[in-house]
C-alpha cells in the first residue's frame, strides 16, 4: 500500500511539473540555437549540441500557425556530420512554400544519439517579418454586437510610409468596414487580424516569392493576414481597397471548412458591396450590359472571372448588384445562413433553395427583372421557403416564369435599342 502511495505521489509531481524536453541528466547538451530570416526568400535554422555518445540524427520540427483542419508538424532533415559535438543547419526555401509577411511558426529540434536516446529542444515561436522597412503599428479592438460583444477582435495595422493620421484613417476605415459587414452580412472576424500596408505595388510584390504584376492586395485568410499596397497619396482609394480585402478575409474565415464552396460572384460581390456604393466606372459597364442585354449569367460567374478587362469589370459590377439585391430584399440572416450552408459543402442550388426558395437560375431571372423594371420581390417566410423546396410542381412553375421574364426583358431591351437607333437616324 505504501509503495502504491509513493508511486501515485511521484506521478502527481510529474504531472504538476513535467520535465524540460532536454532534461538536466540528458546525455545531450544544447550549446546554441539561432534563426536567420532572409525575407522573403528563406529562413535558416542552426543548432550546436554535444553528447557523451555520438549524435546520429538531427531534425528540425515545425508547424505554421495558421487555420488547418488538423495540426500538421513538418520535419526538415538538417545538414551535419555525426559526432559527439555537432553543428547542424536546415534552410526553408520559400520557393517550396512561401509565407506571408508576419506569419508565425513554432519550431524545435529533435536530436538522436547512437545509444537510441532522443531529446527535443524547447519549442520557440518566430515571425516571418519583412525587415526591409521600419514599421509603425496601431492596434484597436473591433466592437462586435450581441453575444460576441464581450469578445471583440483585435486588429493591428502596420505601415512605414505616411504619418500617424494616415494610419489612423486606415484603421477608422477598417472599423467602419467590419461594423457594416456585421450589420449587412452578419459575418464576424474569428481571430486577431494583422494588416501590412506597403507604400507601392513594387514594394508589395517584393514581399512575395511568386507574385503577379497586377497584385495590389492579398488576403491570406488562413493566417488572418492582409498585405496591401496603399500609397499615402491615394488614401481614399486605399480605404475602399482595404475594406475589400478585409471583407474577403472575414468571409473566407466564415467558409473555411474543407467542404466549403463559395461562388466567385458571391465572394467578390460581398467584398464590393461592403466597400460602399458601386464605383461609377463599374456601374457604367453594368448599365451598358443591361441596355444591350449582354449580362453574364450567374452560373458563369461562379467560376473565376475572365482575364479580359471589359468582362472582368462587368463581372465585378454584376456581383455587387446581385449581392445588393439579396441583402436589400432578404436581409442579413438569410445571407449568413447561406454562408453557413456553403461552409458545410452544400451545392449552390441546394443552398439557395433552402435559404431563398429558388436556385441560381431563378435568382438570375429575378435579379434581371428588378434591373429592368425596378420591381422588388417580397421576401419569403421560412415556412414558404421549405414549401417551395419540397414541391417540384411549384419549382417548375417558377422556372417557367423565370424563362418568360428573361425573354420579356430581352425583347424590351431590344425594342429600346431599336428606338434609340431610330432617333439617331
Amino acid at each position: 500500500m505504501r509503495t502504491l502511495l509513493l508511486l501515485l505521489a511521484a506521478a502527481f509531481l510529474w504531472l504538476a511539473a513535467p520535465p524540460s524536453p532536454v532534461a538536466a541528466d540528458s546525455p545531450v547538451a544544447l550549446i546554441a540555437s539561432s534563426v536567420n530570416i532572409s525575407f522573403p526568400t528563406h529562413v535558416e535554422f542552426t543548432l550546436e549540441a554535444e553528447s557523451s555518445t555520438e549524435i546520429t540524427d538531427v531534425r528540425l520540427c515545425y508547424h505554421v500557425n495558421r487555420t488547418n483542419y488538423a495540426k500538421v508538424v513538418s520535419e526538415g532533415w538538417a545538414d551535419f556530420s555525426p559526432g559527439k559535438r555537432v553543428k547542424a543547419m536546415w534552410t526553408w526555401d520559400m520557393r517550396d512554400g512561401s509565407l506571408p509577411p508576419g506569419a508565425a511558426l513554432t519550431y524545435w529540434w529533435t536530436i538522436t544519439d547512437s545509444a537510441g536516446g532522443k531529446v527535443d529542444t524547447p519549442a520557440e515561436t518566430i515571425r516571418f517579418l519583412d525587415d526591409r522597412y521600419e514599421w509603425r503599428s496601431l492596434t484597436a479592438t473591433m466592437p462586435l454586437e450581441g453575444e460576441q460583444a464581450s469578445a471583440g477582435t483585435q486588429l493591428t495595422l502596420f505601415w512605414y510610409q505616411g504619418d500617424e493620421s494616415f494610419g489612423a484613417e486606415l484603421m477608422a476605415s477598417c472599423e467602419e468596414g467590419l461594423t457594416r459587414l456585421v450589420e449587412d452580412i452578419g459575418a464576424l472576424p474569428e481571430k486577431h487580424i494583422d494588416i501590412y500596408v506597403y507604400a507601392s505595388t513594387v514594394d508589395l510584390q517584393g514581399a512575395m516569392v511568386f507574385s503577379q504584376e497586377w497584385t495590389g492586395g492579398v488576403a491570406f485568410a488562413p493566417f488572418s493576414i492582409i498585405a496591401i499596397s496603399i500609397p499615402p497619396t491615394r488614401l481614399d482609394w486605399g480605404k475602399r481597397a482595404l475594406i475589400h480585402e478585409l471583407t474577403h478575409l472575414v468571409v473566407h474565415q466564415a467558409t473555411s471548412s474543407p467542404y466549403a464552396q463559395l461562388p466567385t460572384w458571391l465572394d467578390e460581390g460581398i467584398a464590393m458591396y461592403n466597400e460602399g456604393k458601386l464605383d461609377p466606372f463599374l456601374d457604367s459597364y453594368l448599365q451598358r450590359a443591361i441596355a444591350e442585354n449582354s449580362l453574364i449569367s450567374l452560373r458563369t460567374l461562379c467560376s473565376p472571372f475572365s482575364a479580359e478587362p471589359q468582362k472582368a469589370y462587368l463581372s465585378y459590377a454584376e456581383s455587387y448588384s446581385v449581392v445588393e439585391y439579396l441583402v436589400t430584399n432578404y436581409g442579413r440572416e438569410r445571407m449568413l445562413h447561406l454562408l453557413a450552408l456553403l461552409n458545410e459543402g452544400c451545392p449552390y442550388d441546394d443552398a439557395f433553395f433552402q435559404v431563398y426558395g429558388f436556385d441560381l437560375g431563378a435568382l438570375d431571372a429575378r435579379w434581371r427583372a428588378t434591373l429592368l423594371t425596378g420591381t422588388i420581390f417580397t421576401p419569403l417566410r421560412q415556412a414558404e421557403v421549405r414549401a417551395w423546396y419540397y414541391h417540384p410542381a411549384l419549382i417548375a412553375v417558377i422556372a417557367a416564369l423565370a424563362t418568360v421574364l428573361t425573354l420579356w426583358g430581352a425583347l424590351s431591351a431590344e425594342e429600346r435599342s431599336w428606338a434609340r437607333r431610330g432617333k439617331r437616324g
